[in-house]
């Protein structure tokens, strides 16, 4: 019995099984090799999560598919909103987010866009105010009736909206955007910002969980934060339970 055995046993463990709980790790492990105490499993799951071998997608949880972190483009438009809001407000939290970012994940492909701004909610009328000067297709956080008035109006618009406290954020070249994460639970949370994703919600959890690396533990903390956590569970049920 060597380290590389034990390794490999844990990988094709993973690989066949998709993902699996680290007690389960111990139990197979345990049978195949009994002299492996439960201090050098963790080591080794450890050094092999590492290794970018594993992954770790929740809590206590591994898997072997290695999925890709998301890498979300950034239109020269959205950078340059965010580099103003940041020169007059240089003090202020925000980040920013494209609604095209979902199109990948979709079967039906929306003709309309966002590029929206979340800054501090104190701050975001004062936001709205300094963005006027660029567009006259700005929108402060936007009622249904105004998203249905005026908003469905234009192929693209510019939303202000209040910044959720604690919300999962990501740097991405010298930009602070909205992470994976944060979107995930913002689509089921606001429907009217979200409207033409309703109807695909399923398929965008199932594309997003096969294709990129999800942080679960920070999908249902910030779940939690927007009440939002017994409809999340209950999407995961339906779209990543093995």
């Amino acid at each position: 019995m060597t380290e590389t055995e034990i390794n490999e046993f844990i990988v094709n463990s993973l690989k066949k099984n998709g993902s699996m709980a680290k007690g389960e790790i111990v139990d197979v492990i345990n049978k195949k090799y009994p002299d492996v105490n439960n201090t050098s499993i963790s080591w080794k799951l450890h050094k092999l999560k590492s290794q970018g071998l594993i992954q770790s997608p929740g809590y206590g949880i591994y898997s072997y598919h290695v999925k890709e972190n998301v890498q979300w483009s950034i239109s020269n438009s959205l950078k340059r909103y965010y580099n103003k809001v940041k020169k007059e407000f240089p003090y202020l939290q925000i980040c920013v987010w494209d609604s095209r970012w979902f199109n990948s994940m979709m079967l039906h492909q929306p003709f309309k866009y966002y590029l929206v701004i979340e800054v501090e909610k104190d701050a975001a009328e004062s936001v709205f105010n300094t963005m006027t000067d660029i567009s006259k297709k700005v929108f402060l956080n936007p009622t249904e009736e105004i998203f249905n008035r005026y908003i469905s109006n234009f192929n693209e618009a510019i939303i202000i909206k209040p910044l959720i406290t604690e919300a999962p954020l990501l740097e991405q070249d010298g930009v602070t955007l909205a992470s994976f994460e944060k979107l995930l639970v913002d689509c089921i949370a606001d429907k009217d910002l979200f409207a033409a994703q309703q109807d695909e919600l399923e398929f965008i959890y199932k594309t997003a969980f096969s294709k990129y690396n999800i942080n679960v533990n920070k999908l249902k903390r910030y779940a939690r934060r927007r009440s939002q956590l017994e409809k999340l569970n209950e999407l995961l049920y339906k779209t990543t339970a093995k």
